[in-house]
């Protein structure tokens, strides 16, 4: 028997026809019931369904929530970095004076140096009277 979409072949009519009343509702009630428990397991699937997809938009809450705050903390370190290279490259500018000024004083020191030990020895040239 091939019942489809409400249509009933020629067939279908003859066997139909020959069934009695309480065949005809015992096939009712199997085909009921069948139904039922199609739809019950179908409930139950989009039921499970329904639970996964719960846990995972609180999974993707919680990943949002990290993420944002990750972000954040991304933001925090971006900028501590940029003071932290600014106080780096201060203090390179300090040390590079520095060293530019202490290279001017070993020079004074150096030349000053030398024109002592030339008087120096200018002096001991000289003869010491005795």
């Amino acid at each position: 028997m091939i019942v489809a979409a409400g249509l009933c072949t020629p067939e279908d009519a003859k066997v139909l026809a020959g069934r009695t009343d309480p065949q005809i509702i015992n096939d009712s009630m199997a085909l009921t019931i069948q139904c039922v428990a199609t739809v019950s397991n179908i409930g139950r699937r989009l039921h499970v369904r329904n639970l996964k997809v719960k846990k995972l938009r609180s999974q993707v809450t919680i990943l949002q929530r990290l993420l944002k705050e990750s972000k954040k903390k991304v933001g925090e370190v971006k900028e501590e970095n940029k003071r932290l290279k600014a106080l780096v490259d201060s203090y390179a500018d300090d040390l590079v004076i520095q060293s530019t000024e202490q290279s001017k004083t070993t020079d004074k020191l150096q030349k000053q140096y030398e024109k002592l030990l030339a008087e120096v020895k200018e002096l001991t040239s000289r003869s010491i009277p005795k």
